[in-house]
């Protein structure tokens, strides 16, 4: 049998181009080069070079015609095109950079984090127990790295390294511990909001405990109802605060370990002991926060007023009509202004609301600094009488009773107390941190940086990580009826209709 040279040559290069992408594809897998490959890819080399030599005459000829040009510059482009991209590729991996697309920002570090994690003064170890590693977790530390280098975070197998995990009192693979010098805890899951809110507890000296009173038909911080303070009850506590209801009859004082008083929205009168209980304590360099609705005679008025606020004998109508974009009506004054204080001071472009509220302003000037920190538009009002001013169903102004906008709802005060400094907050309302509206917009931060600035924990004063909206289409029978007989039924045979019309005029 008599062999052709010139096809035993072509068929060498393609043995040899096969064997180099063999090697190579063998080098990947295993990432280790080893005297195997390393033969592979040396015999593959020389057969194709050994192979471009001898045909070297051929191809010279071959890349002379024009078919042999215009693929050659598609080659060229082909080629270029690739290597564009994977330049873009190398860009993209050296220098990483994401875009956070959803409107609340889910994948995005919340402001409360940023101050946190950036803030620490201690280190903190964050540990995964499980054999194979948590991806999600991983590039939500990555992150949390980049901003401090005070924590740290790795994965341990704890049948690796058993003395770590009964260090640690790990039961089960995929426990969490978040620890630091002071104390150990140990979240339920890798969300951001969980991961936060174990890193301050383990950074926090104390434990501060948050008094709310009762006996005057205040909001419960137990109650799971819409008008009950059970969600932000249970956000105070993740943020390392203890609670608990008083009563300052039976107790005749506020109790020393209170660190804030809180008033949520008595529907009767205090008894004037208990105000004066109040303004002593805020006399002895206490913080207290106040929430009182419309229509209700608190008996609190000196106590304020020795302050410089003054509470409002009024209800704030909002009639700019953005609330109701939210299913909302003009009992439900918005404010997207706030006052220049710690409370309020990270919450410029976001947006409160207040079901039915009274006016709270400051009221001249003295020892205590007053600072006016919510503001209505100027669409709003505070009517003084609301039967007087509505006219069939409609509301009207009423110049010689009603106050025009902007309405202060809210006011922030300190001064000084020997060597202490007491705090008041008063807001004209206590429906707000609700379970009904405190996931609202930002009702609970609004809440929980008061409580954060009444007890000195200015550091936990941010913007919290949000949940997703429930972006469900809910509809009435009539309405589901109205879609079916629109997509199924008249939309389909409008195309059937037309094409058959169509179809007849041509015939």
């Amino acid at each position: 049998m008599k062999i052709n040279r010139d096809e035993l040559t072509k068929t060498a290069g393609y043995v040899g181009l096969g064997l180099l992408i063999a090697g190579y594809v063998r080098y990947t897998i295993q990432e280790v080069m080893g005297p195997f490959n390393t033969v592979i890819l040396i015999l593959g080399a020389v057969l194709l070079i050994g192979s471009l030599v001898l045909n070297f005459a051929r191809i010279r000829a071959y890349s002379g015609r024009r078919s042999t040009k215009l693929g050659a510059n598609t080659t060229v482009m082909t080629v270029a095109v690739i290597a564009l991209i994977g330049f873009a590729n190398f860009l993209g991996y050296r220098h990483h950079k994401r875009f956070d697309l959803t409107t609340e920002k889910l994948y995005s570090l919340s402001d409360q984090t940023r101050k946190v994690v950036s803030g620490l003064q201690m280190d903190v170890k964050v540990i995964k127990f499980d054999k194979t590693d948590d991806q999600e977790l991983g590039d939500r530390m990555h992150e949390y790295r980049s901003l401090s280098s005070h924590i740290s975070y790795e994965r341990i197998d704890p049948q690796a390294k058993p003395e770590l995990a009964k260090q640690y009192n790990v039961q089960h693979f995929g426990d969490l511990v978040v620890a630091s010098e002071k104390r150990t805890e140990r979240p339920q899951d890798g969300g951001e909001q969980t991961l936060t809110d174990a890193i301050i507890k383990v950074t926090m000296d104390s434990v501060k405990t948050i008094c709310f009173l009762e006996g005057h038909g205040e909001k419960s911080i137990s109650s799971t109802e819409g008008d009950g303070y059970d969600m932000v009850n249970r956000l105070l506590k993740n943020e390392n605060y203890e609670t608990k209801k008083i009563n300052l009859v039976s107790s005749n004082q506020v109790p020393s370990d209170c660190a804030v008083l809180v008033v949520a929205g008595p529907k009767q009168g205090l008894f004037p002991q208990e105000a004066a209980m109040i303004g002593k304590y805020l006399d002895s360099g206490g913080k207290v926060m106040v929430m009182l609705d419309p229509d209700v005679d608190s008996n609190l008025g000196d106590v304020l007023g020795a302050w410089n606020i003054q509470l409002g004998s009024d209800t704030v109508i909002d009639l700019s009509g953005v609330g109701r974009l939210f299913g909302t009506g003009p009992g439900v004054p918005l404010v997207t202004t706030y006052g220049s204080h710690a409370v309020t001071k990270d919450m410029e472009g976001s947006m409160t609301f207040f079901p039915l509220a009274r006016s709270v302003s400051t009221s001249g000037s003295g020892a205590a600094s007053g600072t006016e920190i919510l503001k209505t538009s100027a669409q709003a009002w505070a009517v003084a009488d609301l039967k007087a001013d509505t006219q069939g169903d409609e509301l009207v102004f009423n110049e010689s009773r009603d106050k025009k906008g902007p309405i202060s709802l809210g006011v922030a005060a300190s001064k000084t107390a020997g060597d202490k400094e007491a705090r008041l907050v008063v807001i004209g309302d206590s429906d707000f941190p609700t379970n009904t509206y405190a996931r609202l917009q930002r009702n609970g931060d609004l809440f929980l940086n008061s409580v954060s600035w009444l007890a000195q924990d200015e550091n936990l004063i941010s913007i919290r990580p949000k949940s997703p909206t429930d972006r469900r289409v809910t509809m009435t029978a009539s309405q589901q009826t109205m879609l079916f007989w629109l997509t199924i039924i008249f939309l389909p045979g409008a195309a059937i209709g037309s094409g058959v019309y169509i179809w007849w005029k041509r015939r």
